[in-house]
């Protein structure tokens, strides 16, 4: 139990059902559904359709989507909406126009978007409510205006530039010549317009027809080389869920192209270590920076669309290499050389974690990658669109090198922990490429050290960042910990701004309740029933 004389916030609890967002005003509607008689999945897609609205800089239905759903059978459903690179485009394309890699804020960067057609498809299968219904609270907010939150005013702000590198984006986002400041009010009509398109067709709302028309004029018009029939063609997929073993539970991820392999790699080398007393004591932060650094260094050789290269899963997730990394790590320095897998800092996107009447858990992640994405905005449909194909390499040969409709590399990754085969916890973070080290981190505080959800979430944070030498790190270590990790020859830098965000619903079968918890890193949001 928290001290309750120090600054912070309790965990939620409640008995009927819960949502977890980094929005309150998305975590709200995702609660009056379930009082409706919704599903999970109806709450988590209500609060999502919201957040596209109100955090526009982190998610909105010009990006992707993944989700994991378990329910009382013990089953878990994972369902990738990853977008595909267009039809016509290819690595030696751009090599020919002398890129190295992909810029951000280009048609080449904007993969066709899969949120809604993910949405759809999962609405169909496991939703309950009117699609409609769900999507009326972003559609009144998005046309009558919404207050900005203090944490969306931060990362507005940051990303002014950007937005006036584009004039349909600066005329949204940057009204009277800059962004918003908290307490402000918000419009977005177009978005409000495209939105009730979709509530009323479904995903051809959005991939066919005059949505789809002006997205893709748009960003022909900027050089880009997406077709309708690319739109038209846009399609996710049902896939089988991974997982590893940790500490006597399950956890559950999607499997590449996103990086929860990444996590459970983590993981299955943290096991290899024994874990006591202090959770930010010296030697701990050690293991975690080191097998966070070693995890990575597979993610940037291997990670790549299955569909087409060859992604080696099993070896990922073996003891052979858990053993072979963890015999790696060594506490009195810092490794000068990682193995020989073979390398940008990226991040955001909003997680929604939510639990119904009946025990269904759904755990749903939404992003437009980059804060604003690619800055680039559809003119009359109002659709923010993203910048995923950034993680595509253009080196030839490598298994995430771009390819005619290929799915790059994916940072945004759902969780499922299950306990004797039933569902303990849907959980996730948010934060670009620090997900997988998030998620290892979160459950090894939780499951390791005892900590309760909000506990854990609140704690400092760090993150070796992939390709580079530094460590960024949070306020809030104490300043000897950061002085000792230094002397062991990592380059500790202090974080720029707070490293991502993270929701969890714990269920307590002996008690028949839910604990839920939010970060308030994000504005984040837990509400019970």
């Amino acid at each position: 139990m928290r001290d309750f004389q120090k600054p912070g916030r309790s965990s939620v609890v409640a008995r009927e059902g819960m949502a977890a967002t980094s929005h309150p005003s998305a975590t709200l509607p995702a609660i009056r559904v379930l009082e409706a008689g919704g599903t999970a999945l109806d709450a988590a897609i209500a609060a999502c359709a919201v957040q596209c609205v109100v955090e526009p800089g982190s998610t909105g239905i010009g990006g992707d989507c993944f989700a994991l759903l378990a329910g009382e059978d013990g089953k878990v459903h994972a369902f990738n909406g990853s977008g595909r690179a267009p039809a016509a485009l290819t690595a030696g394309y751009l090599r020919g126009l002398g890129l190295t890699q992909i810029p951000r804020q280009s048609p080449h960067a904007v993969t066709v978007p899969g949120a809604v057609d993910a949405w759809t498809r999962l609405h169909a299968d496991h939703g309950r409510l009117p699609f409609a219904e769900l999507l009326a609270p972003a559609i009144h907010l998005a046309r009558e205006g919404y207050a900005v939150a203090e944490r969306v005013s931060f990362d507005w702000g940051r990303e002014a530039a950007l937005l006036a590198g584009d004039a349909n984006a600066a005329r949204v986002f940057l009204p009277g010549g800059r962004a918003p400041a908290a307490g402000e009010v918000h419009r977005q009509p177009e978005l409000a317009a495209t939105l009730e398109v979709i509530a009323r067709e479904g995903r051809d709302g959005f991939y066919r027809g005059a949505v789809a028309q002006d997205i893709v004029a748009y960003l022909r018009d900027l050089g880009g080389l997406h077709t309708l029939e690319d739109f038209a063609a846009a399609a996710g997929e049902y896939v089988a869920p991974i997982h590893a073993d940790f500490r006597g539970h399950r956890v559950y991820e999607c499997p590449p192209n996103g990086q929860g392999v990444i996590a459970l790699m983590i993981l299955n080398i943290l096991s290899r270590f024994p874990a006591s007393g202090d959770p930010l004591a010296v030697d701990r932060l050690h293991v975690e920076i080191e097998a966070t650094r070693l995890a990575y260094a597979a993610r940037d050789r291997f990670l790549a669309d299955p569909a087409q290269a060859e992604v080696p899963v099993d070896y990922l997730l073996s003891d052979a290499l858990a053993d072979e990394l963890a015999g790696r790590i060594r506490l009195d320095r810092a490794l000068d050389d990682m193995p020989a897998f073979a390398g940008g800092e990226h991040r955001d996107t909003v997680y929604i974690c939510v639990v119904d009447r009946q025990g269904n858990c759904a755990s749903f992640i939404n992003s437009i990658f980059h804060p604003y994405g690619a800055g680039l905005l559809a003119p009359r449909s109002g659709v923010l669109l993203h910048n995923r194909g950034q993680s595509f390499v253009l080196e030839e040969g490598h298994p995430n090198e771009l390819a005619p409709r290929k799915r790059p590399m994916h940072t945004i990754i759902p969780g499922m922990v299950l306990k004797d085969g039933r569902p303990l916890m849907p959980f996730g973070v948010m934060g670009g490429h620090y997900q997988a080290m998030g998620h290892a981190h979160f459950l090894s505080k939780v499951l390791d050290f005892g900590l309760g959800l909000q506990e854990a979430i609140d704690l400092p944070r760090l993150f070796p960042l992939p390709g580079t030498a530094s460590v960024e790190a949070e306020t809030g270590f104490p300043v000897e910990t950061l002085a000792e990790l230094g002397r062991r020859g990592f380059d500790i830098v202090p974080a720029v701004r707070p490293i991502g965000g993270a929701q969890a619903i714990r269920l307590d079968r002996t008690h028949g309740t839910l604990t839920g918890a939010s970060d308030p890193r994000k504005d984040g949001c837990a509400l019970g029933l």
